[in-house]
């Protein structure tokens, strides 16, 4: 199957003030194939990229004074599989991790392992080690927290996710990180493009934070917020916690004007054009002025 994807984000600053993005896919994930990659800037700027700490791609540049509106309109290819499942995939021993692994059993800005250390244990130190353990954290996160956009908080912890019980899918990503970090199940936290496919439509539409554990030598996908398998995730980075992956640093001062994503299947086999309109229904038609 083929996904369509992109974005488009609009930010005024008052001078010209550097920035950092980080919105393109990683590379190399399995089951999907990435056809191409539009990115450009209005007014047309240089940018250049880098890979951070976590191997994800970053773009830096500096906007101008004024008005900038960074695009990306894109297609992959897709298996149309759900996310993998495999119950009987097991926790290593911390001894037995490998080094990379390390990181993401620690605390981290959002994810305070000491505070949540006993709650983890007195909740899920009784089940069965590995999968069984994992899923059951995500069923107790997917109940525990109410979601609502209204109540989003750059701020917001796990711990306050815990107390607070409301947030949107980063605090669900957050929260689920934290308490496998403290029962010594390796957790990172992700984010990226889920559009509805195979699942009921929801407007308007966002990026998306989950998380990957680490059982049974490799990297699994659980979503805590949604908490079935789904189809189509589209990964931009990975990290300890979101203020690793944040999609957008200014350093200085700015101002978001215009904010907009879209990810769905399509028949259409070319990458699209620059974007000259749109209906408005979240990005899901884009019309484009010529093919590339």
């Amino acid at each position: 199957m083929l996904i369509r994807y992109g974005y488009e984000i609009t930010v005024f600053c008052q001078q010209p003030t550097a920035m950092v993005t980080l919105l393109g896919l990683r590379d190399g994930r399995e089951r999907q194939v990435r056809i191409g990659e539009s990115f450009f800037t209005s007014p047309q700027i240089d940018t250049s990229t880098y890979r951070d700490l976590f191997d994800n791609v970053c773009r830096r540049f500096v906007a101008p004074a004024g008005a900038l509106t960074l695009w990306s309109d894109s297609v992959i290819e897709d298996s149309g599989a759900v996310d993998p499942v495999a119950l009987d995939a097991q926790l290593h021993p911390v001894a037995d991790l490998p080094d990379d692994c390390l990181a993401y059993l620690m605390g981290s800005r959002y994810c305070e392992t000491d505070r949540l250390s006993q709650i983890a244990w007195d909740k899920f130190g009784h089940i069965q080690r590995g999968w069984a353990r994992t899923q059951a954290v995500c069923d107790f996160v997917h109940g525990h927290i109410a979601f609502n956009y209204k109540t989003a908080s750059s701020t917001r912890t796990a711990y306050e996710v815990y107390e607070g019980r409301v947030g949107v899918c980063r605090d669900y990503a957050h929260l689920a990180v934290a308490l496998c970090r403290c029962l010594n199940i390796p957790a990172r936290y992700v984010n990226g493009y889920l559009g509805d496919i195979g699942v009921p439509r929801v407007d308007p539409m966002d990026f998306s934070a989950w998380m990957e554990v680490y059982l049974g030598g490799k990297w699994w996908t659980f979503d805590p917020r949604n908490n079935i398998p789904r189809i189509g995730r589209i990964v931009i980075a990975h990290g300890r916690d979101a203020a690793d992956v944040a999609m957008l640093t200014s350093f200085g001062l700015h101002q978001l004007n215009g904010f907009r994503v879209w990810a769905y299947e399509t028949d259409a086999g070319g990458l699209p054009g620059a974007i000259v309109d749109t209906t408005g229904a979240a990005g899901r038609e884009v019309r484009a002025r010529s093919p590339l």
